[in-house]
């Protein structure tokens, strides 16, 4: 009888421990979104700020992430860093980089990535002189390539996440399609971020299908009904992310045009005030879908 009982008590213990895996894995997935859906840190931003990394770590687990986007690491050393999201299970998958220090200190960000241990190194932002032109298009790709070219000898992958100023007249398209056509598809890769999308005018699912081969992780971000659509400003008040689900984001062509294309990863990113209350709204319009 004693065996047996430790025997039930082993199999219980092994079973809580792999529905509590299969559950971190699968937080925020669906019936027919599959995800894999992360955590772009930068939303922890302000409790970052005021509680610190440890803080942060944990509620970002509390929440059901596995997968996150490195931001601010809290004075760590990338190493360091490294360290205490291996202690809470939390797998990095990538981490943007200045425009500036990829263009003159691509080794820096190599030695930073590898201690860090993330497959892929992105940017979020051109250090541009207003309006974006073709100039500063072609010379943000020629950045890109070099950076692709360099990062792909290490094992890494290169991606320009767009933020909406890319997205203004050129030819018969826009400086966004130049960028993707000068840009190497071997080496540079792209990370769409819905509001950033939508909120220029642009249509996301649409995006992803006219370039299938480019695009390698999404910033899931909504954005609230009746802001006006057009804007190339890459910037917007931080009331207007909104959980998602309630925004203006078709997410059911979306996630119908992203699946189909093939992309690796998916990471919300909620800038808002009230971010803390709007993450778990949003795993839970992603559960439902």
């Amino acid at each position: 009888m004693r065996r047996i009982t430790l025997g039930t008590s082993t199999l219980l213990l092994f079973g809580f421990l792999l529905t509590t895996a299969a559950s971190s894995a699968e937080v925020g997935t669906g019936k027919t979104y599959k995800g894999p859906t992360g955590l772009q840190l930068y939303s922890l931003r302000e409790m970052m700020k005021e509680k610190g990394y440890a803080a942060t770590l944990d509620k970002t687990r509390e929440f059901g992430f596995k997968y996150v986007e490195v931001a601010d690491m809290g004075g760590l050393s990338p190493a360091d860093f490294r360290k205490e999201l291996d202690k809470r299970g939390l797998v990095p998958i990538g981490k943007h980089y200045p425009y500036d220090q990829l263009r003159t200190d691509i080794d820096g960000v190599i030695r930073d990535a590898k201690a860090l241990g993330i497959p892929y190194v992105g940017c979020a932002w051109i250090a541009h002189s207003k309006p974006f032109d073709e100039k500063q298009c072609r010379d943000a790709a020629a950045v890109f390539n070099a950076a692709g070219k360099a990062l792909a000898k290490e094992g890494m992958k290169f991606y320009y996440h767009n933020h909406g100023y890319e997205f203004a007249p050129y030819g018969d398209g826009t400086l966004f399609d130049l960028l993707v056509k000068e840009t190497d598809p071997k080496t540079v890769s792209f990370q769409m971020d819905v509001l950033w999308t939508v909120f220029p005018g642009q249509d996301p699912a649409k995006l992803l299908l006219k370039y299938p081969d480019r695009w390698l992780l999404l910033h899931l971000k909504d954005l609230k009904k009746g802001v006006p659509l057009g804007s190339l400003a890459g910037s917007t008040d931080l009331t207007n992310d909104v959980a998602l689900g309630t925004g203006q984001v078709n997410w059911t062509a979306l996630f119908d045009a992203s699946q189909k294309v093939g992309v690796k990863y998916y990471f919300i990113e909620d800038e808002s005030p009230v971010v803390i209350d709007q993450i778990p709204q949003s795993l839970k319009f992603l559960s439902s879908l």
